[in-house]
């Protein structure tokens, strides 16, 4: 399967995770879920192996949820649909709560994923 057959599957895919969830997740998220074909690393990132999958986005614009296809291509391509499928949830489903956390005024996950960033750079440090 070439890439660009790939990106439609991801896409299809997406649109059937967006369904599972209820409406009122998408409560405020004025500039929806969209794919983006860009591979992106964390700026702290050593030799590009600190992948952004996703990412969930307040700017002055409004809230909405990019999914990096280029990076979601890199680290899972080789997996089968459903099993693309489950890793695509598990991303979708990280940056839905990082929407409906801000929208309730908790940091629970906002602050695991800086716990993980200080672990990542503890680990890093000497390099």
């Amino acid at each position: 399967m070439n890439n660009l057959d790939r990106i439609d599957e991801v896409e299809e895919l997406l649109n059937e995770l967006c369904e599972e969830l209820p409406k009122y997740a998408f409560n405020y998220l004025n500039g929806g879920v969209t794919l983006s074909e860009e591979i992106k690393y964390h700026p702290e990132a050593k030799d590009d192996d600190l992948l952004i999958l996703g990412q969930y986005e307040r700017s002055i614009l409004g809230l909405s949820i990019t999914i990096f296809y280029g990076s979601i291509d890199l680290l899972y391509g080789h997996l089968e649909r459903e099993d693309l499928k489950d890793r695509l949830r598990e991303v979708l489903f990280h940056e839905f709560t990082h929407h409906m956390e801000f929208l309730a005024k908790n940091r629970d996950l906002e602050i695991e994923d800086e716990e993980f960033m200080e672990k990542y750079r503890n680990e890093h440090r000497h390099e």
